[in-house]
């Protein structure tokens, strides 16, 4: 009888120690997806911070990216406590004039302006559309999904409706899939279009790349003038039922579709 309880307290003792260095486990974050997860940066730039020096934990200077940290440690970045955020996931039809940026003393008015106080979380957008580019755009906080939705390796696809000065020719659509030289990349559309078959200056151009300006370098590249750009879709999100200016909160469907990588 005393053996059988002995045996009984030792297989007890046994099961529970690799739960409890399982729970041990879990409550450990790498300290750049907690940085990202504050809100502050994505994962790639938090890299850059901790490597510059300015990231306590616990009132101890870090530079090691391979820290991992708890919930419960006290994580600054130059002297300001960081703390995880709700994330905030906010789409915006951009109209032209606004730059895309959270500040900018230079611009007279940044996209940040448009969302007002949708918030009490900071958001900064993903990627950039230029002072003249309308259409869709997506701001957030996570900065995890956005250092996810501007990598290169993730090729998210982007779709834009471009207006030119004067037809296309098929020959040039014909280049633009095939690619085009930017500065020593060749960049190449993965579908072109005339989107009015009685106005052929009006195309509608898909690709990946994450080239700043892309689209105008392209057209520039080809002796083209772009009048008007509008992205209409980033990432499978589309400004359907938005208005120009106007804002609106994602769905937990659409969220759910960014962090899946679906598009």
């Amino acid at each position: 009888m005393d053996k059988r309880k002995s045996s009984d307290r030792q297989r007890i003792r046994i099961k529970k120690l690799p739960v409890d260095e399982k729970k041990q486990e879990t409550e450990l974050i790498r300290l750049n997806r907690y940085i990202a997860g504050s809100g502050v940066c994505s994962r790639r730039d938090a890299d850059e911070i901790i490597k510059k020096g300015w990231i306590t934990v616990n009132g101890k200077q870090v530079t090691d990216l391979g820290t991992k940290v708890t919930t419960s440690d006290d994580i600054r970045y130059k002297n300001k406590k960081l703390n995880a955020e709700k994330k905030v996931y906010i789409l915006l039809n951009k109209p032209k004039d606004y730059v895309t940026t959270v500040e900018d003393p230079h611009a007279d008015h940044t996209v940040i302006d448009l969302i007002g106080n949708a918030c009490s979380e900071r958001v900064y957008p993903v990627g950039r559309l230029d002072k003249s580019t309308t259409g869709v755009l997506l701001l957030t906080n996570d900065g995890d999904l956005a250092g996810r939705l501007t990598h290169p390796k993730y090729n998210r696809k982007k779709i834009y409706h471009v207006f030119l000065d004067r037809v296309v020719s098929k020959n040039d659509l014909f280049k633009l899939t095939e690619g085009v030289d930017l500065e020593g990349e060749i960049v190449s559309a993965d579908a072109v279009s005339y989107t009015d078959p009685e106005d052929r200056s009006q195309l509608g151009i898909e690709l990946h790349s994450g080239q700043n300006r892309v689209v105008r370098r392209l057209f520039e590249k080809l002796g083209y003038k772009v009048k008007k750009l509008d992205r209409v879709y980033f990432a499978g999100l589309t400004k359907k039922n938005l208005q120009r200016g106007k804002w609106r909160f994602l769905t937990e469907k659409e969220v759910s579709m960014l962090k899946r990588g679906i598009y």
